[in-house]
């Protein structure tokens, strides 16, 4: 099956236009010059030389023994993949033989869906390379994987035979159950297969993002973003030892930044007596981990790895670091505990001499998403599940919004109003920047015909606004008496002028509201009516915060199964909505949440969440925008063409907030 990149609909191998929206599979837009007729399966555009070709990286692997795993029995079987049919063969892994090599532009796989970018190192009897890793483009990017099909809880049919293979590989297993815990840290893993004793699993490609050394290195870095750096090994230390991956942490050069400067492994390292990673050191860092690879996997191991980086960034360690490392190497500090103790006994030093302190540790629960897996494997996924996790303190590091409001395809005229409003102070020094942000984000969609529903909507608005530049003083957040207060004088406001023009029956206008108040990392939400607000983050994916006020829903809150609710007449008909009726008619949800990891939200009328448009969509129109690079802009814009494609028989109305959040390290 192909899957079309616009709308995710299925469509067979020999389609070359969706056959439900009618975008190409066959061809793309480039996205530096927009030329519209590059192949998929090209690494760059024929314009501009730009690459846009779909990179992977792959890993190519001897197979890893259930011992070395951290399991117990033989998980040769585990997530089988059954009823696949006979359309191909088992993907061909002759690259691997002794004395063979495979040059630029062969492919992995005898379905020659993966082309390597650059050749495998050449091998012979003597010197046998069992764990190598590789670019490779993906020459059939809309082609579901297995793997992509087990996690999206796919059905068999879907499954491509590029991978075909008994069983998913070892190695695979352990990116699927560190990844289901939504570790961002770890690598997402896109196939994978294995032939005999060899596997190969195909990630994302990180091997262009920054190195942690190069950034360790620099002058401007402080001593507590450092110390943070720290605190993050020791998270990934604890996810990985239950699969026994600590030693991806052993190797400089695996060690990377994403766009936020977050710690993030370029791949997965198994501890095993002939799995020792390859040396791929950075050319200009000239990074030497083979004293580090000699040590016993315990939390020393951890000290030698920032001794490696102090020595090869030429930094000076600060005295109590000089302390803890001390203490690690002759085995005074025992367990990560310990050691997470010790790093928050540092940053309440640093905090002594002027800089911002880290956060106490707190423990939570991780809940675990629900995908196809064996008891193995579940096993694997429920030791990660029961570690503590290390939840820091945020400071907001930018906050972006766009915001746009369309007709729609069947209306003469449109009564969804919105408004947005924004201060964004900055602080900036050499080693220090302190952003705080103020955002106010009302959406209305109005009722009441023209000149009715549009003049409510626009004056529920124009006084939340009026409202909060009075009471809205100062860095924190309005309270909840206060916001109710503003949602009620909305409603008086458009109630008295119902009352003074002796609108009656369906001529009074009314309007729906959601409101988002943010201040830094603390944000409130208040509605009335069915217009939503959602929250998007990698590690929960899509959220409907707020629940419709609507008869379905009053029902479903009454014990009433969904089904019946939502099979009455006036399922859909508001329970509650500004201006129709006095205060004593409406009741407010006013909720408050803190924004501690980076996050979308997204305001939007019914025009646009109606039908479950965005639960189906938000996976290529959502969860993409929450990436530094993606142009918020654009992504409304496309939001509202998705709306008119599948809905359109309503005004289409949506608001963007994308905050993204650092560690408070700094002052």
């Amino acid at each position: 099956m192909l899957i079309c990149p616009q709308c995710k609909f299925e469509n067979p191998n020999s389609n070359k236009f969706c056959q439900n929206c009618g975008t190409s599979l066959t061809h793309k837009v480039c996205p530096e010059c927009s030329t519209d007729d590059v192949p998929v399966n090209a690494l760059r555009c024929h314009n501009c030389d730009t690459e846009c070709g779909t990179v992977f990286w792959a890993i190519i692997a001897k197979e890893t023994t259930g011992e070395a795993l951290g399991i117990e029995g033989d998980v040769g079987d585990v997530g089988d993949v059954e009823d696949i049919g006979d359309e191909g063969e088992i993907s061909s892994l002759s690259p691997l033989s002794p004395s063979s090599q495979i040059a630029l532009g062969s492919y992995l796989d005898s379905q020659e869906r993966y082309q390597l970018l650059d050749p495998l190192p050449a091998q012979t009897e003597a010197d046998t390379i069992s764990n190598v890793g590789v670019r490779v483009l993906d020459c059939q990017p809309y082609q579901i994987s297995p793997i992509e099909a087990i996690l999206a809880g796919q059905q068999a049919d879907l499954l491509t035979p590029s991978a075909q293979a008994s069983g998913i590989p070892h190695l695979a297993q352990l990116y699927i159950a560190l990844q289901s815990q939504g570790e961002p840290g770890i690598p997402p893993i896109h196939d994978a297969w294995q032939q005999d004793d060899i596997q190969v699993v195909i990630i994302e490609d990180r091997s262009n993002w920054q190195y942690l050394l190069d950034l360790w290195q620099e002058e401007t870095t402080s001593s507590l973003k450092i110390l943070h750096w720290c605190y993050e090994m020791t998270q990934l230390w604890a996810a990985l030892e239950p699969v026994n991956c600590r030693q991806s942490l052993l190797e400089l050069s695996n060690l990377r930044l994403d766009e936020d400067q977050t710690l993030a492994l370029q791949r997965l390292y198994v501890e095993s007596s002939n799995s020792q990673p390859a040396t791929e050191s950075p050319e200009d860092a000239q990074v030497q981990t083979s004293a580090i690879l000699e040590e016993p996997l315990t939390i020393q191991a951890l000290g030698r790895v920032w001794q490696a980086l102090f020595r090869q960034s030429q930094r000076t360690q600060f005295g109590s670091v000089v302390q803890m490392l001390g203490d690690l190497d002759v085995g005074k500090i025992e367990t990560i505990a310990q050691l997470r103790s010790r790093l928050e006994e540092i940053s309440i030093e640093l905090e002594a001499l002027g800089n911002a302190t880290l956060p106490p540790i707190e423990e939570k629960d991780t809940a675990v998403p629900t995908i196809p897996q064996s008891d193995e494997l579940e096993d694997i996924i429920n030791k990660i599940d029961d570690l503590p996790t290390v939840v820091l303190a945020m400071q907001l590091s930018s906050l972006e919004d766009a915001g746009r409001t369309d007709v729609g395809r069947q209306r003469h005229h449109n009564e969804d109003y919105f408004g947005i409003e924004t201060k964004i102070h900055k602080l900036e020094f050499p080693k220090s920047r302190v952003l705080e942000g103020h955002g106010l984000y009302i959406l209305c969609d109005g009722m009441g015909g023209h000149a009715g529903g549009e003049i409510a909507s626009e004056l529920a608005v124009n006084t939340l606004r009026q409202y909060f530049q009075e009471h809205w003083i100062g860095n924190q957040l309005p309270t909840e008496d206060s916001i109710r207060e503003a949602v009620y004088l909305a409603n008086e406001v458009i109630y008295k002028l119902n009352q003074q023009d002796a609108r009656s029956g369906v001529g009074r206008m009314g309007t729906t509201l959601v409101m988002l108040l943010i201040q830094d990392t603390q944000a409130a939400v208040a509605h009335v009516g069915d217009s939503r607000l959602y929250r998007v983050t990698r590690k929960q994916g899509l959220e409907q915060v707020t629940v419709d006020h609507e008869v379905g829903q009053r029902e479903i809150t009454r014990g009433v199964e969904a089904s019946i609710a939502y099979a009455r007449p006036d399922a859909y008909q508001l329970t509650q909505a500004l201006g129709p009726r006095d205060e004593n008619s409406i009741d407010p949800d006013v909720g408050f949440f803190d924004i501690n990891e980076d996050t979308l939200l997204l305001l939007a009328s019914d025009g646009l969440s109606d039908n479950d448009l965005l639960e189906t969509h938000w996976q290529t129109h959502l969860e993409p925008l929450l990436s530094s690079g993606a142009n918020l802009e654009r992504g409304v814009t496309d939001l509202i063409e998705l709306a008119n494609q599948y809905n359109g028989h309503d005004n289409i109305t949506g608001i963007l907030i994308r905050a993204k959040v650092r560690p408070n390290l700094e002052s």
